[in-house]
């Protein structure tokens, strides 16, 4: 195995040894590298031998170089390897729900534990073989996110749709023995994996040291599902039904471990019609990615930045600038309620539920409405500008899902359309920077853009 030298970076240790592009990188201080997980492990080290393959001759250079300090090499994808693809036939697949006119990026069904450790992607783990799981605790790649869905050997090979789903516990046990800590996800069914088969995966997963935490999401359906097996969305009383289970578990296991581990994502709270719970008990949000505690880390964001303001910008006044936000059902009515009681002087502010007829209409979160339906919804409303959550569009691009770009949607609209990041403060200073006198909204300086993250 050999991976082609695409670029050596200018000055760098690589450069000042004589390694140059077109040599194939083959071993690292003796060692095979596979992949980037390798090269950034062997590479850390002060001392290193270099053995490349230069116009098909091995030559081996002895490289001198400050501890984690880069290497330099660059090769022809990031990866140094192909995108490990998924081998299951889950009962809820989102990319079996696509509608047909979607790109084709978004049918790659992908299942790569190394893209769960540096972009906090979850995976099953159902193609990891045993050498490749002493690879991850070998190199200690942690933490890892992981799709459990239930601990039921029978019931997850059903949910996978492979037998290779059996193998979880063990994996689990085996990582967390050798030091590798993970996040855990269930995706969950009424009627399927919740109920007893998840108290039994809460209690399961707890007792591994490994564990750090369990995201409750409820399965997501869009209206292309013809074909597929029968799944239904939940009740509220379905989802309370969740929701007590989650805390049931969360004060014993916060006397037990530390931590309340167990933690419903905000659209079972929202289902479930049961308050969203305070700050401090989402524990440093580290399961925000997957729709755990968003708006409450949003209120709590908003609400300390807008305590700080000057008394004359926290109260409402007649007139000025009128700004539509649009977003799904599931974040509207708590975005009315937090920007009633804390108004911005000189913003005008309605927040307007965008119905997602591309997945359907059982799509209801903000990071999947498309710039079709936000331009064909949002057409009549009569506003200076209209302000989107930076989730709608795709990472490091102005760019909806259904390939529609930013520009094209503020020229269908006829005003500016601004991407807001998910922070508190984020909203808050897009609604100070647009309230109150100022140029006309075609005039309006642009915002900067805030960091953001594909949900």
């Amino acid at each position: 195995m050999s991976h082609l030298i695409t670029a050596v970076d200018p000055g760098s240790p690589a450069e000042r040894e004589g390694i140059r592009p077109g040599d194939r990188l083959a071993r690292l201080n003796g060692a095979v590298v596979v992949d980037f997980i390798d090269y950034q492990a062997l590479t850390a080290q002060r001392r290193l031998t270099v053995e490349v393959r230069r116009d098909g001759k091995p030559l081996a250079f002895n490289v001198l170089k400050e501890e984690y300090e880069p290497l330099g090499l660059n090769f022809t994808t990031p990866m140094m390897s192909g995108t490990r693809l998924c081998c299951n036939k889950c009962l809820f697949c989102f990319v079996d729900q696509l509608p047909g006119n979607v790109r084709d990026t978004m049918r790659v069904k992908d299942d790569d534990w190394r893209m769960s450790l540096i972009m906090g992607s979850y995976v099953t783990l159902t193609n990891v073989s045993d050498r490749e799981l002493q690879r991850i605790i070998d190199r200690h790649c942690s933490p890892l996110y992981v799709s459990v869905h239930c601990v039921d050997p029978d019931l997850r090979t059903r949910v996978l749709g492979t037998p290779r789903a059996r193998r979880l516990m063990p994996q689990l046990k085996a990582l967390s023995d050798g030091g590798i800590e993970f996040h855990c996800q269930c995706v969950l069914c009424p009627g399927i994996n919740d109920g007893p088969y998840l108290d039994e995966t809460i209690r399961e997963l707890s007792r591994l040291p490994g564990a750090r935490s369990l995201a409750l999401v409820p399965v997501g359906l869009t209206g292309h599902r013809d074909g597929l097996c029968a799944l239904r969305p939940y009740t509220p009383e379905e989802a309370r039904a969740v929701v007590e289970i989650a805390e049931r578990w969360r004060p014993r296991l916060l006397e037990e471990r530390g931590t309340r581990f167990v933690f419903p994502s905000d659209e079972f709270y929202l289902q479930a019609r049961w308050p969203i719970p305070p700050d401090e008990a989402y524990e440093g949000y580290e399961q925000i990615d997957d729709g755990v505690g968003l708006l409450r880390l949003l209120d709590a964001e908003y609400r300390e930045a807008w305590g700080e303001l000057p008394m004359e910008r926290r109260r409402p006044a007649p007139g000025g600038r009128r700004l539509a936000i649009a977003c799904g059902f599931s974040a509207a009515e708590f975005l009315r309620n937090l920007l009633a009681e804390c108004p911005v002087a000189g913003a005008d502010v309605t927040v307007h539920a965008i119905e997602n007829t591309f997945f359907g209409a059982t799509v209801t979160v903000s990071g999947l409405i498309t710039g079709g339906d936000l331009t064909r919804q949002m057409s009549g409303v009569d506003c200076d500008a209209v302000l989107i959550t930076g989730v709608m569009l795709r990472q490091n691009e102005d760019r909806f899902l259904d390939d529609m770009t930013l520009d094209e949607a503020i020229r269908r609209l006829g005003r500016p359309v601004v991407p807001v990041g998910r922070r508190g403060e984020d909203l808050l200073n897009t609604l100070l920077e647009w309230a109150g006198p100022g140029p006309s909204p075609s005039e309006a300086p642009p915002l900067p853009r805030s960091p953001r993250k594909d949900s």
